[in-house]
């Protein structure tokens, strides 16, 4: 009997081990859902009461994290959010001012020649104009397509179209020199060109111009009218200003 009884005891001392260390166990890490050790509360899905985790079961943690706690409150939020719109306002500030399309502006500045050819039904003109183009944009402008036509007494006597001028830089001007052809038939101004009596000939010319431009992915056109005053008597390669 005594030895049944001691094996008994033998047999069931590792449980009764075993239970007490799970009391301890259970003791120490306060049941799932608790913050203070109240026992009210869910078993630990993760480690089912035990406090400890199983082998091969370590990617699936729960995490358990109280209403309380700082980490769910950071500090200086409002300050970060601001500073964050502040950045956002200034860089689309900074995108409309250098990408917000300025004026390109045409302007003639001067009659640099005019030479006369006499035939005898015709008088030949070769005008030569000295032109500026400014660009106000922070981007190249592309000059596609410049024409210009002139027109004595209303009527259009000469044409000319260049489509190989060079870009222009941002924040910059450039001067262009264009030359027009202008034959005169009407002869009314032949004989007045051609007269030895009249010291000067004085035609009133006037010419429109027009220039396609490409920037920032869009065309625009460009139109001016401008006037000036040339000799068909004689040739004259002294600039003189126009009138615009």
């Amino acid at each position: 009997m005594v030895t049944t009884g001691g094996n008994r005891e033998a047999a069931e001392g590792p449980d009764l081990t075993e239970g007490m260390e799970k009391v301890k166990t259970l003791k120490q890490f306060p049941p799932y859902g608790s913050i203070n050790g109240n026992p009210s509360g869910d078993t630990c899905p993760t480690c089912r009461g035990t406090g400890r985790i199983p082998r091969g079961h370590e990617d699936q943690l729960v995490a358990v994290i109280p209403c309380n706690d700082v980490r769910l409150r950071p500090r200086h939020t409002k300050l970060y959010v601001c500073l964050s719109m502040a950045a956002c306002l200034l860089l689309c500030c900074l995108i409309l001012f250098f990408f917000f399309p300025r004026s390109i502006t045409l302007t003639p500045v001067s009659v640099l020649s005019v030479m006369v050819y006499f035939t005898p039904d015709t008088v030949e003109m070769e005008v030569t104009n000295l032109i500026n183009i400014t660009n106000e944009n922070f981007v190249p402008v592309e000059i596609v397509e410049f024409s210009m036509q002139g027109l004595v007494s209303r009527v259009v006597v000469g044409k000319t179209k260049i489509s190989n001028m060079t870009a222009i830089q941002s924040r910059s001007q450039k001067s262009y020199t264009i030359q027009i052809d202008l034959p005169i038939t009407d002869t009314g101004l032949i004989t007045y060109c051609k007269s030895s009596s009249i010291k000067i000939h004085t035609l009133f010319l006037e010419l429109q111009m027009t220039m396609n431009i490409s920037y920032l992915s869009h065309t625009e056109q460009l139109s001016l009218d401008t006037y000036e005053y040339i000799d068909c008597g004689t040739n004259s390669t002294i600039p003189h200003p126009v009138s615009r």
